[in-house]
């Protein structure tokens, strides 16, 4: 049962946090600024076009925190966020050296080790892989 409910807890954290993320990415939520807002800055970092990638972004971050909260399709979230945080990498962190103070990638490796964990574990018995592919 500790192991089904720690990973429980790592699920529902980093996937209700991404599931935020895409949020403020697509709907302007949780203080984001949408695709329009989002976009422009895409672009201005040279991801053109700027809200064609805000909202693919949005949408794995979105869909990728749900399968992980939810435990649906663990991997496949995995995936997405794995992705997500590569992006982060070579576009907005990688320049500035590994440490999350100085606006490095350190929190975006803690992401997809997390991910990639949960992707090689599985989501655990309180999940819907679980139920569904028992």
């Amino acid at each position: 049962m500790s192991i089904a409910l720690g990973l429980l807890i790592i699920r529902l954290v980093v996937g209700l946090s991404f599931m935020a993320h895409g949020a403020q990415k697509l709907f302007g939520w949780f203080g984001g600024y949408g695709p329009k807002g989002t976009g422009g800055w895409m672009e201005s970092i040279g991801m053109k076009p700027g809200v064609v990638m805000a909202v693919m972004a949005g949408i794995m971050e979105l869909m990728g925190g749900l399968m992980l909260a939810s435990g649906l399709f663990t991997v496949i979230g995995a995936v997405f966020i794995v992705a997500t945080m590569l992006g982060a990498i070579v576009k907005v962190h990688g320049p500035n050296g590994y440490w999350a103070t100085a606006n490095g990638y350190e929190y975006n490796v803690l992401l997809i080790a997390v991910s990639v964990g949960l992707a090689l574990i599985g989501a655990g018995d309180y999940s819907l892989d679980a139920i569904l592919l028992k």
